[in-house]
């Protein structure tokens, strides 16, 4: 029986020990590490599945209570269910904060309430929940801004014209602010008529130097007469949307011959033929190919400002809310306008 066992003395001996506690080790470490990985997930999944389901008032309230999440972590996740578009959550989240919370931070939850209400278009909570911030604190510009958007979109520009006086109190520049409201204003005054309304957007944007797309827009739409009058040449890239979709019958071609962009542009478009290249791409493909495709310009929009990227002209961006930043980007698109004319001529 001896032959079968190793003398404890053999160095053979002490080296398979040595590799049986090394798979001992390893086998309990690996385990150990994957049982405690599985636990790991386990709270993980337990912790996520509160926020399944927004819980109730009393529920939340317990929560912020209990102090298992800092106050910092509530605002993240709030603002986490704004960006995805659950506001709903965001705000149970702020109002519960603004009855358990840190009073210190009662101002900023405010606002990140009322911010949120803005966002999810309940316009008039916003204008009560940013009212009581400026009774409490008059000097809060973010408090006033807002505010100053849920009068512009609640159409109440008289209102938001007398937010920019304490704005300019505080040393910010409305000059083209009290511009645009005054352009609202004025369109959608009902008692002025179509031609009234251009004189007075064509004064306003001689006096701010600012809309330009927004006054040109309505002109050459009302009266292209007095848009190509008034016309300033260096404006042509910024308005190019509006300008391609000009009626031929309504062009100046005193004005379009003295200015080699729009000559390339009504040429790309077909209505002259004046220009046999252009230094801009997509002008320049049209022009060559002579109307033998249907094929015209699209536009998308870009602001200025935050770089998103809109479908659709604006004057005032949705994301940031600066006004006057939109700048048309060009692309050739199937011209389905064209194929709509051929189908309808087809059945003369």
């Amino acid at each position: 029986m001896d032959a079968f066992f190793l003398e404890s003395k053999d160095p053979l001996f002490g080296i398979i020990i040595f590799f049986v506690l090394i798979f001992v080790i390893t086998f309990f470490s690996y385990w150990l590490s994957k049982y405690k990985k599985r636990e790991d997930h386990k709270h993980l999944d337990m912790f996520l599945q509160q926020f399944q389901s927004l819980p109730s008032q009393n529920e939340l309230k317990v929560l912020i209570a209990k102090g298992e999440l800092s106050e910092k972590s509530w605002f993240l996740l709030a603002n986490a269910y704004t960006k995805s578009g659950n506001y709903e959550k965001s705000i149970e989240i702020y109002s519960e904060l603004l009855k358990v919370g840190d009073k210190a931070n009662y101002r900023d939850t405010m606002f990140l309430l009322g911010k949120t209400y803005f966002k999810a278009g309940f316009l008039e909570r916003a204008k009560t929940v940013f009212l009581e911030i400026l009774k409490a604190n008059p000097r809060t510009p973010q408090a006033l801004n807002y505010l100053l958007l849920v009068y512009e979109q609640t159409r109440d520009y008289k209102a938001a014209m007398e937010i920019l006086e304490p704005l300019e109190e505080l040393g910010k520049d409305t000059v083209v602010q009290r511009a645009y409201l005054e352009a609202l204003l004025v369109l959608h005054y009902t008692k002025l008529t179509p031609q009234q309304k251009a004189e007075e957007l064509l004064q306003i944007y001689k006096s701010s130097h600012a809309l330009t797309h927004l006054v040109f827009e309505y002109l050459f739409r009302v009266n292209p007469k007095s848009a190509w009058e008034n016309f300033d040449a260096s404006k042509a890239e910024e308005l190019i949307d509006v300008l391609w979709s000009v009626d031929k019958k309504d062009l100046n071609l005193e004005v379009i011959m003295q200015n080699s962009y729009l000559r390339e542009l009504y040429s790309a478009k077909g209505y002259i033929k004046v220009a046999n290249r252009s230094s801009v791409f997509e002008l320049d493909i049209l022009i060559n190919l002579d109307a033998k495709v249907n094929a015209t310009l699209g536009f998308e929009y870009i602001c200025n400002n935050c770089k998103v990227v809109f479908p659709f002209a604006f004057h005032r961006c949705s994301n940031c809310h600066a006004i006057d930043t939109s700048r048309a980007e060009i692309t050739l698109v199937k011209d389905y306008h064209k194929d709509f004319s051929e189908e309808n001529n087809s059945f003369q």
